[in-house]
């Protein structure tokens, strides 16, 4: 197996993938020639091949901050640091934080924890760090908040000039208030581009430097996000195209079915962040307008000891889509045991992976016996090739799938309204009506 495969199993007939088609058809056209909603947000459909001039440079830019930095900070929130924290977890040693590598990549301005900022800023004390500070407009709440406290510590720590060197902005091309400042200060900066939302950034230089920092290679994830892209294009035929089926499968579980939760689950713990940005593309694409299948994820057998009875035996509103690993790219064999309290000499000489495998087909019949329809992707092994097929293929399908259920996938016109009364509570000047109009409610 060369690419990651998609399996829609006995999920859903064959004839009902197929009564998608048309619609499929019409939706990957809206996309190729930006005539659907949303289209000025497009930028993410060629993205691997546009892409590839800025490699090098940010390959250099990550290679400085390696060079210079104990601890490297990427501050964002949402897209701007979802999708690069689920690379890095999935591609790097689960232990790395303890194994003592060097930079250590950790996150800021994805909350608004107190406690959590202070020990960040405690673990930064008299430790040489860097900042990639990624937001469009500069002025979100959370990611603005932690970006001016650790530059105010790095300053203090390194002097204004030497922390220069080491902060990085991502961010609009000419608007916003952090690029206002990285033009004042002389920071170095990546554009954000206005055709690219959050959610699809991941690859752009928004996920592209900070999985450069954590030492991945970018060139194999574009590579094999650039594969998926041509084996997702409006060219292939509906039967040779994952995102299309993908897409078609999961409508008519939705629209057919009546089926409203899907869980990504996966078998391999690392992959517990895909996960985390593949609910916002879904969630944030596709929930609106009164619509959209809820995005929801299990990592087994770990949640089966939590959450399968639901899955199991609950109300059947669900479905599940499975990652599954084929290789491993370690070896752990099972130790034969003379004593064998534990029952377990018939897994001697196995590996880890077989136990694991049995562990996912079993989950799998049983599930589907128990009346949750079942779809699987499989991945060859995870490495940054088939990590960057694995992105592109959930973008491509997210877009098809938005115009099938008939919403602009590309819009977030729910996000302002929790924005909106915060800044009410908090008094900020030019909400004085809201902040009169909040305040009589509480």
């Amino acid at each position: 197996m060369n690419n990651i495969q998609f399996s829609y199993g006995t999920a859903v007939a064959a004839e009902a993938i197929h009564a998608y088609k048309q619609q499929v058809a019409q939706a990957q056209e809206q996309l190729v020639n930006g005539t659907g909603l949303g289209n000025d947000f497009l930028g993410w459909m060629n993205l691997p091949a546009d892409i590839r001039p800025q490699l090098d440079d940010i390959q250099a830019t990550a290679d400085l901050l390696r060079k210079e930095c104990e601890v490297i900070v990427c501050i964002g929130i949402g897209g701007s640091y979802l999708g690069a924290k689920a690379v890095i977890d999935a591609l790097t040693s689960s232990f790395a934080w303890l194994e003592g590598e060097k930079p250590a990549i950790v996150y800021a301005g994805q909350n608004i924890g107190e406690d959590y900022l202070y020990e960040l800023q405690a673990l930064l004390k008299n430790k040489k760090f860097g900042i990639i500070s990624i937001s469009k407009s500069g002025t979100t709440t959370e990611p603005a908040l932690a970006f001016r406290l650790l530059k105010t510590q790095l300053e203090e720590q390194q002097g204004k000039e030497a922390a220069k060197r080491l902060i990085v902005c991502i961010t609009d091309a000419k608007r916003g208030a952090l690029r206002t400042l990285a033009t004042q200060e002389g920071y170095k900066t990546y554009v954000i581009e206005d055709n690219i939302g959050g959610r699809f950034s991941v690859l752009s230089p928004v996920g592209l430097l900070p999985i450069a920092c954590a030492g991945l290679d970018i060139k194999a994830l574009i590579d094999g996000a650039e594969q998926m892209m041509q084996q997702c294009g409006i060219t292939t035929p509906f039967e040779e195209n994952p995102a299309a089926i993908y897409a078609a499968a999961r409508n008519s579980l939705y629209q057919e079915q009546g089926k409203k939760v899907e869980l990504l689950v996966n078998f391999h713990p690392k992959l517990h962040n895909i996960s985390e940005w593949w609910k916002q593309l879904y969630g944030e694409s596709e929930g609106k307008d009164g619509k959209g299948i809820f995005p929801a994820s299990v990592d087994f057998t770990t949640d089966l000891h939590s959450m399968g009875q639901y899955i199991q035996d609950g109300e059947r509103h669900l479905f599940e889509t499975v990652i599954s690993v084929l290789e491993p790219n370690h070896t752990v064999p099972f130790p034969h045991d003379d004593a064998n309290l534990d029952g377990l000499n018939f897994l001697a000489g196995k590996r880890v992976d077989e136990v694991n495998k049995m562990a996912e087909l079993g989950t799998m019949l049983a599930h589907i016996d128990g009346g949750v329809p079942n779809m699987k992707i499989t991945l060859p092994k995870l490495n940054e090739y088939y990590i960057g097929q694995l992105l592109y293929f959930f973008e491509r399908a997210c877009g098809i799938s938005g115009y099938i259920l008939g919403v602009n996938p590309f819009n977030q016109p729910g996000v302002e309204a929790y924005k909106k009364n915060m800044f009410a509570l908090l008094d900020k000047p030019g909400y004085e009506a809201e902040s009169a109009a909040i305040k009589a409610r509480l």
